[in-house]
């Protein structure tokens, strides 16, 4: 019997684990294989040069595969490796923090293992919440098991969307579904498609010694970003923002740079 597979980049711990774990098996078998610890901000990067442990534990009635590496580890591990069949389809999620916009949707582990996923030929969905206003300080108190009616909350959203997604076909043309929403979001919040914000983000890294240099982005979009229609923008008005993204296009190149690129033997 087919399954979805449910990964994150928060790691086994994540409150916002265990409540989408138990929204999507309304749908139907799950296969939860997620990181040891937290694995933000490392896209799609795969474990190269030591082993990825894996051991499996139940947690509150959810069975599920901790493992050692990347949330793309966990994705291409649940997908290949673990279990005698592929599943359906990859959820990744739901991500404390907001993955909106070019810089942060490449940046995210969240994003990269359901990026694995497409990889596979499967579809894939990444489903992260946050506060729009104040995405840094409010991330740095959600971890917290307190914050369990907003994980509900968001973890029947993410689940009512697969669900939707399921019954209607994945879209053709596209690679994965992007889905941003608010920490007030609820299941009656307006649902918008959108396109990715192309915005980037400015210095990370501070200085904490001599030598020494710490993350620690404000997580501030530059202000002369174009929004309209954008994931960011819907988000800030406060609506539930699901972005199909294309990830391979290779525009065309003509003219003079063309004719200066290429090269015709002899």
């Amino acid at each position: 019997m087919s399954f979805i597979l449910v990964t994150n980049d928060d790691g086994a711990d994540s409150p916002a684990l265990l409540p989408l774990a138990r929204a999507l098996a309304k749908l139907g078998p799950i296969r939860v294989v997620v990181p040891e610890t937290e694995r933000s901000w490392i896209g799609k990067a795969i474990t190269r040069w030591s082993d990825v442990t894996t051991r499996s534990v139940e947690a509150e009635g959810v069975e599920m595969v901790r493992v050692s590496g990347s949330p793309a580890d966990c994705a291409n591990l649940g997908v290949h490796t673990l279990f005698e069949e592929r599943p359906e389809m990859v959820v990744s999620g739901v991500n404390i923090g907001l993955n909106t916009g070019s810089g942060f949707f490449l940046s995210s582990g969240t994003v990269g293992a359901a990026i694995e996923g497409w990889i596979a030929g499967l579809p894939a969905l990444a489903f992260s919440v946050g506060n729009p206003g104040d995405d840094k300080n409010w991330k740095s108190q959600a971890g917290s098991q307190t914050w369990r009616e907003i994980w509900e909350r968001a973890a029947a959203i993410s689940a009512d969307v697969v669900g939707t997604v399921r019954r209607n076909g994945f879209p053709d043309g596209v690679d994965l579904l992007n889905v941003n929403f608010s920490v007030e979001a609820t299941m009656e919040t307006p649902r918008v498609v959108t396109r990715l914000a192309t915005v980037g983000y400015d210095q990370l890294f501070v200085a904490k010694g001599e030598g020494v240099y710490g993350h620690d982005y404000s997580g501030a979009i530059p202000n002369n970003a174009v929004l309209e229609g954008s994931d960011v923008e819907a988000v800030r008005a406060g609506r539930v923002s699901i972005t199909p993204v294309q990830l391979l296009a290779s525009p065309r190149l003509d003219g003079h740079l063309r004719r200066a690129l290429e090269r015709t033997s002899g």
